[in-house]
């Protein structure tokens, strides 16, 4: 039984010289597609999108959906924090600036503040590791997928690295990196790890 590759570790990180409350970045939008059967749609479009941790799924605007020539796939309730509404619902793909689609994504048509035509929620931001710093009054976001190791503060002091430990249990440390580097794991992600015995 030949056992499946782990995806390539993709990131992307975001920063402003400046404290912000708002965290956006730059997306592509485009039809869906099957990506075992099917080739990326060549037409996609750019947008800036605000991430969000208090949304539950993403969400686009009528731009998005005029500039894709997107078709609505049904209805759904959505609550807000204004109010309780019927909206409806699309079939999309997005690509994050860390080069990772996300195909046939069913997000929702709402009104987004500001300068963004499309909120990121929870329903990406959960498939990988997202987190925000402050340091030096200068907001940093940044995103991974797929998950590979838990960020704790509390465990990880500052000055302390965050990759102490085996990033890929179960890798050979001759096998080729998980994350899609080319280098071996022991050269890679696996440099922290403890040798196995």
């Amino acid at each position: 039984m030949q056992a499946v590759p782990n995806p390539p570790l993709r990131s992307f990180t975001a920063r402003c010289d400046k404290l912000s409350r708002v965290l956006l970045s730059e997306v592509q939008v485009g039809e869906p597609f099957e990506p075992v059967k099917e080739p990326p749609p060549k037409d996609t479009k750019k947008f800036i999108a605000i991430w969000d941790t208090g949304a539950s799924n993403s969400v686009i605007s009528q731009a998005v959906v005029s500039s894709c020539g997107l078709k609505p796939t049904g209805m759904a309730k959505v609550h807000t924090a204004n109010d309780d509404r019927v909206a409806a619902t699309y079939l999309i793909s997005v690509w994050l600036p860390n080069s990772v689609c996300f195909t046939n994504l069913r997000v929702t048509e709402g009104t987004i503040g500001g300068s963004a035509d499309m909120l990121i929620g929870m329903d990406i931001i959960g498939q990988g590791d997202f987190a925000v710093t402050n340091y030096g009054g200068n907001t940093t976001f940044s995103f991974r997928v797929p998950s590979c190791e838990c960020i704790d503060f509390v465990k990880n002091r500052p000055g302390q690295s965050l990759d102490s430990g085996d990033r890929y249990p179960g890798t050979s440390r001759s096998a080729p990196c998980p994350c899609g580097s080319g280098k071996s794991y022991k050269r890679c992600c696996g440099e922290k790890a403890p040798p196995k015995h």
